[in-house]
């Protein structure tokens, strides 16, 4: 398929890591060939842009700074990470924290209440996701009832070339051993979407998002009304183009593939 579907777009909801560059431990890794110039070209072309992703291990002011180095020029506020829109829920449900998080991320809380806690907060965690520390989150959900919210809900990302968990499949540990239904504060869900949708000011009609992960990225944007576009890189493999429950509106080659079907129609 070489056409986007539906209306010209107007705005794009974009993924980072594995769109714009691929990620790695030891360093700020790579940009992903075109993609600098392509943000470029869509700004002078008049396309709206925010980033939607999942990142909990640094927080935005670090992954700007991240982004800027690798020769990106987004502004900070463009950027739209899970952290926030939990501190949002939180702020607005009166939740105070027990945090199973990046200790990157952790002054990224510092405006909430943290004593008595009566959430408990998943985000991708790496090393602290310990079987002493997820069972402390899987009894105070369980034995205590605390909201549990998860940033984000993706199976697993590319790392240094390498496929590596991310907070979903331990989210869904304590889902399941505590019999209840996590928040998501991130993609997939819909109200992060919607979100981004508020913060371009355009309808999902005008709108694609573009991203690596078949389910968080293309299916969270569809059940969005969003058109979902994936991209061959980062963490896809090809199996994603035969996915059982979700069927991109569109596949490319990377994110300039994109840039230029989008701007050879204006």
């Amino acid at each position: 398929m070489t056409e986007i579907p539906g209306d010209p777009v107007k705005g794009i909801l974009c993924d980072i890591t594995g769109v714009l560059k691929e990620s790695a431990i030891a360093s700020d890794g790579v940009a992903i060939q075109g993609s600098i110039e392509g943000l470029a070209r869509l700004e002078a072309a008049g396309i709206k842009i925010k980033f939607v992703t999942n990142e909990s291990q640094i927080t935005r002011k670090e992954l700007h700074a991240k982004l800027h180095r690798l020769g990106f020029s987004m502004p900070e506020d463009s950027i739209m990470p899970p952290a926030f829109a939990a501190i949002e829920f939180m702020k607005q449900k009166n939740l105070r924290p027990h945090l199973l998080v990046h200790p990157n991320v952790l002054s990224d809380f510092d405006c909430l209440d943290k004593e008595k806690p009566n959430c408990v907060v998943l985000g991708d965690a790496v090393d602290l996701f310990t079987y002493e520390n997820l069972n402390t989150a899987f009894r105070l959900v369980k034995e205590q009832n605390c909201e549990l919210i998860s940033l984000g809900k993706g199976k697993y990302y590319r790392e240094d070339g390498n496929l590596t968990l991310d907070v979903g499949p331990f989210t869904a540990a304590v889902e399941f051993a505590a019999d209840k239904q996590a928040v998501v504060c991130g993609k997939p869900d819909a109200a992060f979407f919607q979100a981004g949708l508020n913060s371009l000011g355009l309808e999902a009609k005008d709108v694609v998002m573009v991203g690596d992960d078949i389910v968080s990225d293309v299916g969270g944007a569809q059940k969005a009304g969003i058109r979902g576009v994936l991209v061959r890189t980062g963490k896809y493999t090809s199996t994603d183009e035969n996915h059982p429950a979700v069927k991109p509106d569109l596949i490319v080659d990377n994110f300039k593939s994109l840039v230029d079907l989008i701007l050879s129609k204006l």
